[in-house]
């Protein structure tokens, strides 16, 4: 019979751990994650230790597990399941085997709280803070797009629909508190269009485009040329116009250049006139005029713009394919968290890419 796993032998696996290159320990190396608790505490306001009581958990530690549901799309009770089945993931959050585990209704008190106080922005801001200071400046211009985010799809009567479109609580949800928390009265539904690839030999019919419809929220980031770090970011559903967004704080001042990289969705006489005003220069690409064939000239600028405008989707594919980005709550607020999560986990991803680079150089 097997004896049980003692101190020593629990040390020696995380060695074994450490030698294959355990991310999160690299990951923990690079990410001060002290440098978050004035501001989870500012957002906590924790109740006078003095009453007696429990002693609730380092929010330090519950910051740690937000972010490992980031970084892997999971639900909360998933998360608490594998912090306590995965040494690394314990490591991480500076656990112990023996050591008590916030649960998923910890979790998501916790969470609710930093929605009511604000406290992601600020979080987001110190975490791009503490990346500049080391030596990852915002360069090299910005580039601008949005994509979508799939929620839970809702099933709505069409007299349900039009009262939740005109921002009204439809009648038959009005005493019935139970099924209405239960309903995302903020996410909208949208098309997503696929542009279909020509055939090789350019024989037949022409191939036709795919329409999906998609219900959720959008996504809306500013990286910088440079280091491909999100530096500005903001969340809408999904049916608001993107060009609009750009006005609406995802300009970064601070970068060294001033060339914007966007899609044909965010040229608009208002933006340039805004881009203009706030000394930045327009690399938007340019849309093709009305019942005319585009002009080689600008067809041309626009494969330019492409290379650079491109590097904005690799942060979307990370983001969904590998750490599986979906919104699993209900309302903008908690829509806006989701993401705003996702967006400090990429970045310290980024952040950790980026020094392994600069070392291997």
């Amino acid at each position: 019979m097997l004896g049980q796993r003692g101190f020593w032998d629990i040390e020696e696996r995380l060695k074994e751990l450490s030698a294959d290159g355990d991310p999160l320990e690299k990951l923990n190396g690079t990410v001060d994650f002290e440098m978050f608790r004035p501001v989870l505490r500012k957002a906590l306001r924790r109740a006078d230790p003095s009453k007696g009581g429990r002693p609730g958990f380092d929010p330090v530690l519950k910051f740690r597990m937000l972010v490992l549901q980031a970084m892997h799309g999971l639900s909360l009770h998933q998360t608490e399941y594998l912090v306590r089945d995965r040494l690394s993931w314990m490591r991480f959050c500076g656990l112990g085997p023996g050591d008590a585990v916030p649960d998923a209704n910890t979790l998501w008190d916790f969470r609710e709280a930093l929605i009511a106080a604000k406290a992601l922005d600020r979080l987001f801001e110190r975490l791009d803070q503490a990346i500049q200071a080391a030596g990852y400046l915002p360069m090299g211009g910005q580039i601008i797009d949005a994509t979508l985010v799939a929620a839970p799809k809702q099933r709505n009567t069409e007299a349900e629909k039009a009262a939740i479109k005109a921002g009204e609580v439809p009648e038959e949800w009005k005493d019935k508190p139970a099924r209405l928390r239960q309903k995302d009265r903020d996410a909208r539904w949208t098309v997503k269009f696929s542009k279909a690839k020509p055939k090789e030999d350019g024989a037949g019919a022409p191939q036709i485009d795919i329409a999906i419809p998609v219900f959720g929220y959008k996504s809306h980031v500013s990286i910088d040329r440079k280091h491909g770090i999100i530096r500005r970011q903001r969340a809408s559903d999904a049916a608001a116009h993107d060009g609009a967004r750009l006005r609406e704080g995802l300009i970064d001042p601070a970068n060294t250049a001033s060339d914007v990289w966007a899609d044909t969705a965010y040229r608009s006489a208002a933006n340039e006139a805004y881009l203009q005003k706030i000394g930045k220069t327009s690399r938007i690409h340019r849309k093709k005029p009305k019942g005319k064939p585009m002009p080689k000239a600008v067809a041309r600028a626009n494969a330019t713009k492409s290379k650079v405008r491109a590097r904005v989707e690799h942060v979307f594919a990370e983001q969904k394919d590998r750490m599986g980005l979906f919104i699993r709550t209900i309302g903008i607020a908690r829509a806006e968290a989701t993401l705003a999560l996702a967006n400090m986990a990429f970045n310290m991803k980024r952040w950790c890419w980026l020094d392994r680079r600069s070392a291997s150089a």
